[in-house]
């Protein structure tokens, strides 16, 4: 039997004698010192989240939130600060001319007036939209035009400067010299005995004005139907639908002597330019570019006068009205005339002047003519 004593056969499991005790590598074990920290999350946070309140891609996106509100503000207040703060640069005249005037018309009726004075023009100016020299004094309409407003179509009508009506205190004689001989108030009063509308507001365009604004808008369209040349007027454009840029569109608008119907189809062209203008006016790249909003504004506000009695939210409803009565569902006229020369058709005018003053544009009709001559 073995030795089952110590020091026996057995040394080895005891750890004594000289026989080497078969030994195993184990693999080593880390000490409890030299574990790494534990993975945890901080206090306060769920889930292994860091920061306060939800995951870094959470607060990235309350982040972009905040950032794109911000610029939506910045951006609503740009829109609305400009035209108040343009409004408040705009020059006012007296246009109210007192006395026993139409009232309680429904509605609302501007008056929109185009003066030929080169005002605020400089002499290289003058050269270079071809307008001559300023002659002084108030100098006279180029443009007379009754914008109404209501129930029904809008309408935009020409008056043609020509025509011949009695003005007070001057006997009869063509309807813009009353600006020339009274200024606004004149003119507004004129208006009102010959046609018996009530004139709500008053809005006076220059030259310069004109070409300031078409230019903020990078141009607007106009399509004439014949090659066109008016030395007088600076003109020199090609047939067909174009864009203009502000000398073009105020040499169009002036010209009369390359049309054989002159007065009349100028006012016809006035009327067109007008509406390019409310068109790219009201486009939503009008309002998403801040140069073009701007500058449309700016150039508005240091050429347009309007009378001292109208307010932004009545400037607002005319820039509409005059949007409307050019788009497709508006009427856009010359007041009834016989002939070309430009004499006022009594019959037919009377008609359509009652359809304005009793706000039922809708049923005018076939009175509405671009020419103004019977269809």
């Amino acid at each position: 039997m073995p030795d089952e004593r110590p020091g026996g056969g057995y040394d080895w499991l005891y750890g004594s004698g000289s026989e080497s005790r078969p030994t195993t590598v184990q693999p080593s074990q880390p000490r409890g010192d030299d574990l790494p920290p534990p993975n945890l999350p901080p206090p306060g946070s769920r889930g292994g989240s860091s920061g306060r309140g939800g995951s870094p891609r959470k607060s990235n996106g309350r982040r972009t939130v905040r950032i794109v509100l911000i610029l939506i503000l910045a951006w609503l207040l740009f829109l609305v600060g400009v035209p108040l703060w343009a409004w408040s640069t705009f020059t006012t005249v007296d246009a109210d001319p007192g006395g026993n005037r139409p009232e309680g018309q429904p509605g609302a009726t501007y008056l929109l007036v185009g003066s030929d004075s080169r005002k605020g023009l400089t002499k290289q100016e003058q050269k270079d939209l071809a307008t001559g020299k300023d002659s002084g004094g108030r100098g006279r309409t180029d443009t007379i035009l009754i914008l109404h407003t209501g129930s029904g179509p809008s309408l935009l009508m020409s008056i043609p400067r020509d025509s011949l009506v009695p003005i007070e205190g001057y006997g009869t004689t063509k309807i813009n010299a009353a600006y020339a001989f009274g200024g606004p108030e004149l003119l507004v009063h004129t208006i009102e005995e010959n046609t018996g509308l009530e004139i709500d507001d008053y809005v006076e365009v220059g030259f310069g004005g004109l070409v300031k604004v078409v230019d903020a808008l990078d141009g607007v369209e106009i399509c004439p139907k014949k090659k066109l040349k008016d030395k007088d007027a600076g003109l020199n454009i090609d047939k067909g639908c174009q864009n203009a840029d502000g000398k073009t569109a105020l040499a169009y608008s002036r010209s009369r002597h390359a049309h054989a119907t002159g007065d009349i189809q100028r006012g016809q062209s006035q009327r067109e330019v007008l509406g390019g203008i409310a068109a790219k006016a009201k486009s939503p790249w009008t309002f998403i570019n801040p140069i073009r909003y701007l500058g449309v504004n700016t150039g508005a506000a240091s050429s347009v006068q309007v009378g001292e009695g109208m307010g932004p939210i009545a400037m607002a409803r005319f820039a509409l009205a005059l949007s409307s009565a050019m788009g497709g569902g508006g009427l856009n006229c010359t007041i009834p005339i016989a002939d070309f020369s430009v004499r006022w058709d009594r019959q037919r005018a009377l008609k359509m002047l009652g359809h304005i003053k009793n706000d039922t544009t809708a049923e005018i009709g076939s009175l509405c003519t671009k020419d103004g001559l019977p269809k």
